[in-house]
C-alpha cells in the first residue's frame, strides 16, 4: 500500500466530506437522515465561529478516510475532551490500520490539548468497529445510556409543547 497521510481538512474538502457522511449513513443504514450539505459543513469547519475540526486520510493522494470531531467538556476533571462524532474508511481500504492511524492521530490531539478524554460513540452491531475500538484499549461505558431530543420533539420540548 502506497504511504498514509493524515491531514487537517480545508476548505474545498467539504465535498469530500460530505460524501463520506453519506457514504457513512448509507453503511448505517440511516442515508435518508443527511440533510447536510457542502456549505453547512464548510460553516461547521471552516468560519470564523467553527464548532467542528476533520481529519481527512490520503493513500496515493486519493482521500479515503475521514474523521470529524469536536470538543466537549467534563466537568468532573474541569478540561475539556474531544469527541469524535464520526470515523469513516472507504471499504476497499477496511484491514489496513487506517482506522486505527486516525484514532491514534486523534489521540496525540487529544493528549497535546491536554484533554480529559477521547470519546466516541459504536453503534452495536458493528462489530468490526467494535474489535478495532476494544483492541486498541477503549472500554465501552454500558452503563451510560445516549439520550437525544431532535427534530419536531426537540422543537416541542423547547416550545413547552
Amino acid at each position: 500500500m502506497e504511504a498514509v497521510t493524515i491531514r487537517e481538512a480545508v476548505p474545498g474538502d467539504e465535498g469530500v466530506i460530505l460524501g463520506f457522511i453519506r457514504e457513512l449513513a448509507e453503511y448505517e443504514k440511516l442515508l435518508e437522515d443527511v440533510v447536510a450539505k457542502e456549505a453547512d459543513l464548510y460553516a461547521a469547519l471552516f468560519e470564523e465561529d467553527s464548532v467542528a475540526y476533520s481529519l481527512v486520510v490520503e493513500v496515493g493522494g486519493q482521500a479515503v478516510a475521514f474523521g470529524l470531531y469536536f470538543y466537549n467538556f467534563s466537568t468532573f476533571a474541569g478540561r475539556k475532551g474531544i469527541y469524535l462524532e464520526d470515523l469513516y474508511v472507504k471499504p476497499e481500504f477496511r484491514g489496513k490500520g487506517i482506522g486505527s492511524a486516525l484514532l491514534w492521530k486523534l489521540a496525540g490531539i487529544a493528549v497535546e490539548q491536554d484533554c480529559a478524554r477521547f470519546e466516541w460513540s459504536a453503534l452495536d452491531w458493528n462489530q468490526p468497529a467494535i474489535d478495532v475500538y476494544t483492541g486498541i484499549g477503549a472500554k465501552p461505558l454500558e452503563e451510560w445510556t445516549v439520550f437525544r431530543l431532535d427534530g419536531e420533539a426537540l422543537h416541542n420540548f423547547a416550545s413547552g409543547k
